[in-house]
This record gives structure tokens, C-alpha cells and sequence, in this order.
């Protein structure tokens, strides 16, 4: 059996590398199990992506598909030739895809195309908001899945609304909290450590990149500004998207106490989470993150495809609106914020759990 193992952009590198470390020593069990590993070359700058494989121990990719830059549309189409040459070349049995990134949904479709089995990692989390890219991405690829591994029971309640039989849903865990428990012990501190003279929870950090957030640039003005004026005069550490970074230069943007700095690896973004008062985002995998490390998290979108960080973990969800910031703010600065806990199954065994599947599914031995 040959698994194409599909990963183009920064949030898959974390998801993969469990299931390549978990396919990897198994294949000393299992006999006729393959894969490759497929970089789509959707991130394709070395912060964003090139670091992540030296640190998460994830070997070279067996193909670079190359299909960085351009619109959503050109990537993606740049995206489907590559895959449909590669799998005219030599056939795989599986296309596992993970997270909601353009490359997902690229390879998922170019697969069933050609009748390959498809298997999605973080299959049925859905926002519920059109306007973003991933929940398209998510909806199109979910739509022509045959095996789903989730990461809740929410996902699994929308794939069943949405017809899809227990049959096909895995509920796994989350393999991204595989590689954050196997990696907290390799946590690097980052030079701006030093440089500014951070102390534990005594600085707050900030990651912001979609566009409801950075494209309307009085709106992202007013949002730093309301962040800096109530952040208790610590220290703001802003790893920038390459992006918003642009935005920040033509808004001409700063303070003091805010630091730009350019995006960190893996382990270096980590440290300053785990070591944090707080964390301000509108990413969906880092209040993933903030929850297993109990790191009080402010999301800065009107939705959220992971409610369990909500209901369960130490998110809270703030909406766009700047006014929100001030009364967040006091809630943690006077120690009212809440402790949190850890979901079902983000226990570290994801990886392992979605290869004994894999096998059960297609009777490797």
C-alpha cells in the first residue's frame, strides 16, 4: 500500500509529523506499507515553512510540487497539475490530506479524480463563515473525503448532519497536540528573549493575519492600538506574517513596548507561548496550543472552527470589535480568567490511533 502523505503550508508541518514518525516504525511490523511525503510548495519561504522540518525531525519531502505564490486560484491550479502529474507516474492507494489549506482541497480533489481514496486529518471542523478561504477549502474537501479523522465530538456531530456515516468518522485526537507534547522538552528560546529582557508572564504575545483583521487598515490600527493601550505596559511580541507585515510598514505602526519581529520556528514561537501572560490571535491552531499549555487566549474573529478551546481550553472568543480588548484585558490582569482543561484525546496518540485505522481499513499486516 502507498500513502501520499500531503502537506504545503506552516499549520500541516506540526499535523504530519506524528503520522510520518507513526508510519515510519511501523513499516517495521508492516510489511507492504509505503508512503511519500508530498510538499505542495505553498509556503515555500524557509520561516515558513523550511525550519519546520529540521525541528519537528521530518525528513525531506519525496516530491516538491513547487506551486508557491500567485492568487488562491493559480496556487491552487498550479497545485492540481503538479499532484496529477506525480500520480500519473506511480498511483498511490491513499491521499491523506490534512488541516483546510488551499493544498487540502487541491490534492483531495485532484485524487477522487483520478479515484484515489481520499483521508483527512481534521476532518468536520467547520466556523460556519463563508468569507474564509479555509472554510471553503474545509467544506469542498469534506465533501469528497471517504475517511474522516476528527478531532471532537463537534466535528463529528457536523459530518453526521451533513450525512456521513460512523462508518467513515475516526475520532482520533488531534495530532497537532501530538507534536507539542513530544516537543515542549525541545522548546528554544528565542533571541527577542534577551534582546528585550523578557520575563515569564510578564509579556503578552500577538499573532494576526486574516483579512477581516489586517486588510482594513484602520481597523487593524485601532485593534494595536486598544491591545497596547490595555496590555499593562508589557512588553507586545509580534512574530509578522509576511503579509500583515506590509500592511504595518504603510500604516507605519509603533511603540515602544511592541515588537515586530519576523515569523520564529516551531520551537522558538512555542517558548514564548508557554512562557506568556497571554496570547492575542486570530489563528485557529495556536488557541489549539494555548489550551493544552493553559495559556489564557484572545481570539480576535467573530467565529471559531474549534469551540472546544472555548468551552473546554483557556480560549475566549472576542470578536473584531477593538472595544472588546479593554474588558478582556482586566479580566486577566485580575487573575478572573479561566484555568481551562485539556479535551478528549489530546493525550500525545493521535498519530498512533490514525495508523492502526489505516491498517484495520485495509488489512496491512
Amino acid at each position: 500500500m502507498l500513502i501520499d502523505i500531503i502537506a504545503g503550508a506552516r499549520p500541516n508541518f506540526m499535523k504530519i509529523a506524528p503520522i510520518l514518525h507513526e508510519l515510519k516504525r511501523q513499516q517495521s511490523f508492516v510489511k507492504n506499507l509505503q508512503y511519500r511525503l508530498i510538499h505542495t510548495g505553498q509556503h515555500y519561504d524557509q520561516n515558513m515553512s523550511g525550519s519546520f522540518f529540521e525541528q519537528l525531525n521530518i525528513p525531506q519531502p519525496d516530491e516538491n510540487l513547487g506551486a508557491g505564490g500567485g492568487t488562491q486560484a493559480e496556487q491552487t491550479a498550479a497545485i492540481m497539475v503538479g499532484y496529477e502529474k506525480l500520480v500519473f507516474r506511480e498511483k498511490p492507494d491513499l491521499c491523506l490530506v490534512v488541516g483546510d489549506v488551499t493544498s487540502t482541497m487541491a490534492c483531495a480533489i485532484t485524487a477522487q479524480k483520478l479515484h484515489i481514496k481520499v483521508a483527512h486529518v481534521e476532518g468536520g471542523i467547520r466556523s460556519g463563515d463563508w468569507t474564509m478561504p479555509e472554510e471553503i477549502n474545509r467544506m469542498v474537501t469534506d465533501s469528497i473525503t471517504n475517511y474522516f479523522f476528527t478531532t471532537s465530538e463537534t466535528a463529528n456531530q457536523n459530518l453526521r448532519k451533513s450525512g456521513v456515516g460512523e462508518e467513515r468518522i475516526f475520532f482520533v485526537g488531534n495530532t497537532m497536540i501530538d507534536t507539542l507534547l513530544a516537543q515542549m522538552k525541545n522548546f528554544k528560546q528565542p533571541d527577542i528573549w534577551k534582546q528585550v529582557g523578557l520575563q515569564p508572564q510578564q509579556y503578552i504575545v500577538m499573532t494576526l493575519h486574516r483579512p477581516a483583521n489586517v486588510d482594513e487598515e484602520h481597523k487593524l490600527k485601532d485593534l494595536i492600538d486598544a491591545i497596547i493601550t490595555n496590555s499593562n505596559n508589557m512588553p507586545l511580541v509580534f512574530p509578522v506574517h509576511p503579509r500583515t507585515a506590509r500592511i504595518l510598514e504603510n500604516l507605519g505602526i509603533a511603540h515602544p513596548r511592541l515588537h515586530l519581529i519576523e515569523p520564529l520556528g516551531y520551537l522558538e514561537f512555542n517558548y514564548l507561548v508557554q512562557h506568556a501572560k497571554a496570547v492575542i490571535t486570530d489563528s485557529g491552531g495556536i488557541t489549539e496550543e494555548t489550551t493544552v499549555m493553559g495559556v489564557p487566549c484572545m481570539t480576535l474573529r467573530d467565529n471559531t472552527e474549534r469551540p472546544e478551546t472555548i468551552t473546554i481550553g483557556t480560549n475566549e472568543l472576542l470578536g473584531t470589535n477593538p472595544k472588546a480588548i479593554a474588558p478582556a484585558m482586566e479580566k486577566l490582569f485580575s487573575g478572573a480568567w479561566k484555568k481551562g482543561g485539556i479535551p478528549e484525546k489530546w493525550d500525545g496518540k493521535t498519530a498512533q490511533r490514525i495508523v492502526e485505522v489505516l491498517e484495520k481499513v485495509f488489512g496491512l499486516n
